[in-house]
């Protein structure tokens, strides 16, 4: 990934949840932050700055960027939205759900993690809701937020990144909630690309009735499940991999790339498209 980054010269970086294994960070000294972030990416190509969010506000353009995922919750989700964290690793910076403005592109974050029901009624784990409750008015309101985000963008490509999946044929599936709530959203306001995680897998699907292509990079850890729902193979399927790997993007005025490695950097899968048609080649 380092080597892949280095030599595309990235602008910075888009990570999609789990940021820590199983249960998140204890606490703003964790060591678990520097041994599974600081400490892993090392590589030249990766010195950027990473960000999560808690509000939706407008952020200029930094290096690197991280959406929060259930594995978080299950920790102190204050830790990871601390700036204590970013004066350990200035790469980091944490929040919920946010903007951020490039020159030709908005790439809204989204907390996806409270949108699903069964984790509030998990008996097995305990989550850390604070600031969240209720969740229906927390739910509303980022939605509310994105809507007018998405409504007011004059961007050349929208992006929405979240944790969960709205299609996947992967383990953990297809998100009904998201498809309830948010994927109307997506498809009102012309929105390029929807990315996540959750699957461990790379996948790329092409809606059916839009222009969305579903981005999964969950490929960072925890891969080679063998567990796929094939009923979610459906015709809009371009790319499947259940193996560990990652992902990189690349925009121009009039092109979008999207391409897959596996870990050795080698390309999976490559796919090019043209914003004018929304066309494939």
């Amino acid at each position: 990934m380092g080597k892949v980054a280095e030599k595309l010269n990235i602008d910075f970086v888009v990570s999609t949840g789990d940021n820590f294994y199983d249960n998140g960070l204890e606490g703003v000294d964790d060591p678990t932050f520097e041994d599974s972030f600081t400490k892993i990416y090392t590589a030249k190509g990766l010195q950027k700055q990473w960000y999560s969010s808690k509000y939706w506000t407008n952020m200029i353009l930094s290096h690197h960027l991280i959406v929060l995922g259930n594995h978080d919750y299950r920790g102190d989700v204050e830790a990871q939205l601390s700036p204590i964290l970013s004066m350990i690793d200035g790469r980091w910076l944490c929040r919920r759900s946010f903007l951020v403005n490039t020159e030709m592109a908005d790439i809204f974050f989204v907390d996806t993690t409270p949108f699903v029901e069964k984790y509030f009624a998990d008996d097995e784990h305990n989550y850390n809701w604070q600031g969240l409750l209720p969740r229906r008015k927390y739910i509303a309101e980022t939605l509310e937020a994105l809507e007018s985000g998405l409504r007011d963008s004059s961007a050349k490509w929208k992006m929405v990144v979240g944790h969960h999946a709205i299609r996947s044929a992967g383990f953990h599936g297809e998100t009904e909630e998201l498809i309830q709530l948010l994927l109307p959203i997506l498809k009102a306001n012309n929105v390029d690309f929807y990315m996540n995680g959750h699957d461990h897998c790379l996948e790329h699907i092409s809606s059916l009735d839009s222009p969305i292509q579903y981005l999964i990079s969950g490929g960072g850890s925890k891969a080679w499940r063998g567990d796929t729902k094939h009923e979610h193979y459906h015709d809009g399927m371009k790319f499947f991999y259940d193996g560990q790997g990652f992902m990189s993007v690349e925009l121009t005025q009039a092109e979008a790339q999207i391409m897959f490695y596996n870990v050795y950097g080698d390309v999976l899968h490559k796919w090019k498209t043209s914003k004018e048609f929304h066309s494939a080649v």
